[in-house]
């Protein structure tokens, strides 16, 4: 069984700075997807980056420049920098594992949740 725990959300004005970090434990594929989608009210749940275990980084458009996701692969970490921050960004962020590469776009291919963690930027 796998656990993903987040930190690191909170609350920022518009062109500042957060730093999610996410941390696995239990049974995990030497090959496998760390990343974050997150999901506003009333919106479905999307895609912000992911990382693979062999580097490769996907970003959704919205995000490009702007964030940067990393891992520590010794460590089952991944850390999100989300900078120059927008009010659109408001939302819960909830860390996610895919076993196995490449990285499948959908929810479906998701393996294991974590609990979010609520990012809130105003204006």
């Amino acid at each position: 069984q796998v656990h993903l725990v987040e930190s690191g959300g909170g609350s920022v004005q518009a062109g500042g700075s957060l730093r999610l970090s996410c941390a696995a434990s239990g049974t995990i594929w030497n090959t496998n997807v760390l990343g974050w989608y997150r999901q506003a009210p009333r919106l479905q749940r999307e895609l912000v980056a992911t990382i693979s275990s062999d580097g490769t980084t996907t970003y959704s458009d919205s995000v490009k420049g702007r964030f940067t996701i990393s891992r520590d692969s010794a460590k089952n970490t991944v850390i999100l920098q989300m900078r120059s921050l927008k009010p659109e960004a408001t939302a819960v962020y909830y860390c996610a594992l895919q076993h196995g590469i490449p990285f499948y776009p959908g929810i479906a291919a998701i393996d294991v949740w974590g609990q979010g963690t609520q990012v809130t930027v105003s204006a």
